[in-house]
């Protein structure tokens, strides 16, 4: 590489580096941090579980729902503490207990005590989730969010790349060793937070009105619900995922299965997702927020691509096929979770981030609670395949719902009471919408 190319590379670096404020890029290093962490673990849960316990699958997947259904209590908890008590706290709180809940799994001697601790940890675990969510909205002015939501999702997939490589190699020499280099990196990004990130909850109002107490505030979440306008998004949002969840739980096992295609080969493809995203992101975000596209078409656009990918599926027979499917896959992905996030942020009033953040993440902890139960099912009932063919309809109903928004979008149900600043920027963080 000549060296003007190297200095062009490093201007853009620096470029889009000095875009961004500083707490905001100590935010994603200390994501990354214990994203790296999670991700030793997380390829050798099942493994762990059944290894070290002596439990089969079937138990195994009662410790996932316990963590799946306690993770919506840590959520809805999480999302209002951190209006409440601010921010930071309840992130520190979160990375510190779950880290020590981790430690605990791996020492627990009783089935009984693990399933405690499992539910402890879904909850603990999950509060810190809105807290996160909010932190970056607070510090991102309204047109960079998209493309820090496509930063954070880079380092989350670059973790991923390298994470499950060295979590193998912890784990086939201690259990207790690979559970206890992820509490560490718990703890690092927890007291590198505590020292240089400060709170960012927005200040409130000076006002003669009493401060919101606790009940008030979980009260809140009435008005989070009848926010028709964000819970329609939201609740399309859960459909989405729902579809896109059987990537990562019910895929594996339909190749093999259907197709004789070994672990390591779907390992493959998981590792091609994470590559390109980790390559194309934030090009992509920063694309698609420059040219001022309609949000609600772009999220059309990607689950569009969600439901041809996934359908191909069903039909595929051949490894060129399956590579296609998870490119475009990737692609419709590349546009749809960071685009969504920061829609969610937007349709949020300031002071009740963590809640309406909160809410929007039920439609992920329902979908990995429930989706591979419902591929179960359809099988079952109506072939492996249908599995793929079902997926991709929804998916193409949920772009059509997209495209219902966009288009309702200056009705009467869906009016703002104040000018939009963007007009290609769809929806006001008013809430109600009729």
């Amino acid at each position: 590489m000549s060296l003007s190319r190297i200095q062009t590379a490093r201007d853009s670096v620096r470029s889009v580096y000095n875009d961004y404020p500083r707490q905001f890029w100590l935010l994603v290093g200390a994501s990354f941090i214990d994203q790296v962490g999670n991700a030793l673990i997380f390829p050798f849960f099942a493994m762990f579980l059944t290894d070290h316990y002596g439990i089969d699958l079937a138990q195994a997947g009662v410790i996932f729902a316990i963590y799946a259904g306690t993770g919506l209590i840590g959520g809805t908890l999480g999302g209002a503490m951190a209006d409440r008590f601010g921010r930071k706290p309840i992130a520190l709180l979160s990375l510190v207990m779950s880290a020590a809940g981790n430690l605990a799994m791996v020492l627990a001697h009783s089935l009984t005590l693990l399933y405690v601790i499992a539910a402890v940890i879904g909850v603990v675990g999950s509060i810190g989730g809105p807290a996160w969510q909010a932190m970056m909205a607070d510090l991102l002015p309204e047109q960079k969010r998209a493309e820090g939501y496509g930063i954070i999702r880079v380092t989350f997939n670059l973790a991923v790349t390298f994470g499950p490589i060295i979590g193998g190699l912890l784990a086939a020499l201690s259990y207790l060793l690979l559970f206890s280099v992820d509490a560490a990196t718990s703890f690092i990004t927890a007291g590198i937070l505590f020292v240089l990130l400060r709170e960012t909850r927005p200040e409130r109002a000076e006002t003669d009105a009493p401060v919101e107490t606790l009940t008030q505030t979980f009260r809140g979440y009435g008005k989070v619900f009848h926010d028709k306008l964000f819970m329609t998004f939201a609740v399309l949002g859960m459909v989405v995922w729902l579809v896109y969840f059987q990537m990562n739980s019910t895929l594996s096992v339909y190749l093999r299965d259907e197709h004789g295609i070994e672990p390591w080969g779907f390992g493959l493809l998981l590792s091609m997702n994470a590559i390109m995203v980790v390559l194309l992101q934030f090009s992509v975000t920063r694309y698609v927020s420059k040219r001022a596209f309609p949000s609600m078409l772009v999220l059309a656009v990607g689950t569009l691509l969600y439901a041809v990918g996934f359908s191909m599926f069903g039909f595929a027979a051949s490894i060129a096929l399956f590579v296609a499917a998870m490119v475009i896959i990737t692609v419709g992905e590349m546009l749809v979770v960071p685009i969504g996030q920061a829609i969610a942020a937007r349709l949020a009033p300031e002071d009740m981030r963590g809640r309406y953040m909160a809410v929007f993440g039920f439609g992920f902890a329902i979908a990995s609670g429930s989706g591979t139960w419902l591929a179960g099912q359809i099988k079952a009932q109506l072939g492996f395949e249908w599995v793929w063919y079902l997926g991709g309809i929804v998916a193409g109903l949920a772009a059509l719902a997209y495209l219902t928004l966009q288009i309702r979008a200056d009705a009467a149900a869906f009016a703002v009471e104040e000018p939009v600043l963007e007009p290609t920027l769809e929806f006001s963080t008013e809430q109600g919408g009729g």
